[in-house]
């Protein structure tokens, strides 16, 4: 599996080594009547039942030589650490090496999940069954954002197969039980209970199930099993300080995998809806500065050219609503809109200025806006202090600046020369060189206009104030207390 080093979104989806120092904390609150489960008498009859749809996976792919002369080990084997302190000499040259992972059959012609990490950059794969039977696997599609790849085997016989269940179902508490190849062992079975839900490592779609079932190198790819036999995850990642399971695993959700598995057995490739907005989530103080009820809904901090904006949806405009359905958070508008049809007029309700409106928006295709070229971050520049206010050192935006930063002539803002470090405003991540661009919604190009702004909230009983800020072409917005 891969190696902790390229990043540490590349870690979690190897399901490899990651230290890291965790809080806990304990709150207690009153009893309340609760409908209790006892647990299982045993499991045998629920492994029995699923076993011969689980499959080990075995890839292999040339590589150059390892410039230490290191022998190759399959990735997940026992042997591995053994090599990796005491390895002698190998052969020199390009050498093969293999790769070991899970995945579970979905349909009787032999149509195979397992993630995509498993068998990325593999030119072998090899599928061995529950049974001893071996069969070579031919790639469907991937997708790396949800680390999900499909196989294909064939087959002279219709193959034993487990369905997908539905995710959302799952309580915290719920038992499951994981299959796998944990560190290349072969054919292996743990239970646990559901940990936690919705849980989100570095993915834009992420939504993992968090369960204390083992898992471990070599799992991944494997199902995650309610009791019903029901796939409701793929096992993916594990958090550990030590490389090996302590209880803290994670499996991407089935209702995500299911979609995606669709696309690529239809298309073999994602085909995911495009709204073309920038969005963030609303903290309470960005609900207070907006005088909003409640912290709900997606913020729309930048709208480039795109469906979002053809249809008329601007900068400072809260998505509460969107294709019939109430939009909990930007994360949550983020895996609507990638489910949602391409090339369809689906409805979205925004709230603006205290009322809300509804557009319809034709949804693009992700895939080919993501191929478009982003511009570059720009540097960020210096320039002598004009003004201290809410922590930060303020100039307006001059030519000179524009030309440092490679922003357009047109552009117009108040660039941030200094943050005071014991501010609220460097606590939030406003850093040097950011350009604020509005404040209260309302744009902002003098130093003069930023305090009419301030004023204006503080006039109508605002306890902060909405900006929004710049930082290479990408924008956010920040809400800084006005309080003296």
């Amino acid at each position: 599996m891969p190696d902790l080093t390229p990043s540490i979104r590349s870690a979690l989806r190897s399901s490899t080594l990651l230290a890291l120092v965790l809080g806990f904390g304990l709150s207690l609150a009153p009893a309340t009547d609760v409908q209790a489960f006892g647990a299982p008498e045993s499991f045998a009859e629920l492994a029995e039942k699923i076993s011969p749809a689980v499959v080990n996976i075995t890839t292999s792919a040339m590589i150059a030589a390892p410039a230490d002369g290191m022998p190759m080990v399959p990735e997940g084997s026992p042997f591995q650490d053994f090599f990796d302190d005491f390895g002698g000499p190998g052969q020199q040259g390009p050498q093969r090496s293999e790769a070991l992972g899970s995945g579970f059959v979905i349909s009787e012609d032999g149509y195979i999940v397992t993630n995509n990490h498993v068998i990325e950059n593999a030119d072998e794969i090899e599928v061995e069954f529950f049974s001893g039977e071996r069969l070579k696997a031919k790639l469907v599609g991937t997708d790396p954002k949800t680390d999900i790849a499909l196989l294909k085997v064939e087959s002279d016989q219709p193959l034993p197969f487990v369905s997908f269940g539905n995710s959302d179902l799952m309580r915290v508490g719920d038992w499951v039980m994981a299959m796998g190849n944990p560190l290349g062992q072969g054919f292996s079975v743990s239970a646990g209970i559901v940990s936690a839900r919705g849980r989100q490592l570095q993915g834009t779609y992420d939504d993992f199930i968090q369960t204390d079932a083992a898992i471990n190198r070599g799992n991944s790819g494997g199902p995650l099993f309610n009791m019903d036999g029901q796939v409701v995850g793929v096992n993916t990642a594990i958090l550990s300080p030590n490389g090996g399971s302590i209880g803290i695993g994670f499996s991407m959700s089935s209702n995500v995998v299911t979609k995606v598995v669709d696309q690529l057995k239809q298309f073999g490739e994602t085909r995911r809806g495009w709204l073309g907005v920038r969005i963030q989530d609303i903290s309470p103080e960005i609900a207070e500065s907006m005088g909003l009820a409640d912290a709900k809904g997606a913020l729309v901090s930048d709208v480039p050219e795109g469906p979002a904006k053809d249809a008329g949806i601007r900068a400072g405009d809260v998505i509460t609503r969107f294709a019939g359905a109430e939009v909990a958070s930007a994360g949550d508008l983020t895996r609507r809109v990638a489910d949602a049809p391409i090339g369809e007029a689906v409805p979205v309700i925004v709230l603006r200025g205290g009322k809300t409106e509804t557009l319809a928006v034709t949804l693009g295709r992700r895939e080919e806006a993501e191929a478009a070229a982003m511009p570059a971050a720009a540097p960020a520049a210096e320039a002598p202090k004009e003004m201290e206010t809410l922590g930060l050192t303020l100039a307006p935006l001059d030519d000179d600046m524009r030309q440092r930063l490679g922003l357009e002539p047109s552009a117009e803002g108040l660039m941030i020369m200094a943050v005071d470090q014991a501010s609220e405003a460097f606590t939030k991540g406003l850093v040097e060189g950011d350009l604020i661009t509005e404040a209260g919604q309302q744009k902002v190009v003098r130093l003069q206009d930023l305090e009419d702004r301030i004023k204006e909230a503080k006039d109508g009983g605002r306890k902060s104030i909405l900006l929004l800020v710049r930082r290479g072409g990408d924008p956010r917005f920040v809400a800084l207390s006005i309080e003296d």
